[in-house]
């Protein structure tokens, strides 16, 4: 059975493995086209559409939300006392939705990688699409399906993997 330190300890080692991974298996290449880049620090709406990336930010006083897409589509929305981050790259779409006091990251990269992060509860949300992955993450019930994906919700250490 897994102390307290243990499962934190286990749960770091899973979420840092995974990203690693992730970030290999997914590398991105190389590409000319502009990146869609939209920051939106307190009470802000920033949104660009290029020809083959765009994204879209808002947040509200006191939130803090940043989308940006490389050839795909990335949304980022941040309520008060909120931090929301979306990023998708070659095709991927990704979509995050903060409650207050939480902190939602999407990473969608490659063709079909699909993302959407609604949270309700405070705390740090995690999901990372590879190719083919459909992601989501409503409130604390996550989904993973399709390619490689992983959805990690750090307050409950909930989440899914799909491979």
């Amino acid at each position: 059975m897994l102390t307290k330190t243990g499962r934190g300890l286990a749960a770091a080692t899973l979420i840092a493995g995974s990203a690693a991974g992730f970030a290999i298996l997914t590398s991105p290449t190389a590409s000319a086209a502009p990146t869609a880049s939209c920051q939106a620090p307190g009470d802000r709406t920033v949104a660009v559409d290029w020809p083959t990336s765009d994204c879209e930010a808002k947040s509200a006083p006191g939130g803090a939300a940043a989308a940006y897409g490389d050839n795909g589509t990335a949304n980022a929305w941040a309520t008060p006392q909120s931090l929301s981050l979306a990023i998708a790259n070659n095709g991927a779409t990704a979509t995050t939705i903060a409650g207050p006091f939480s902190g939602p990251a999407a990473i969608a990269m490659g063709p079909g990688a699909e993302i959407t992060m609604r949270t309700d509860s405070a705390g740090l949300m995690i999901g990372l699409a590879g190719p083919g992955a459909k992601l989501t993450l409503n409130g604390q019930k996550a989904t993973c399906t399709g390619g490689i994906g992983f959805v990690g919700v750090l307050p409950t250490l909930q989440g899914c993997f799909s491979m």
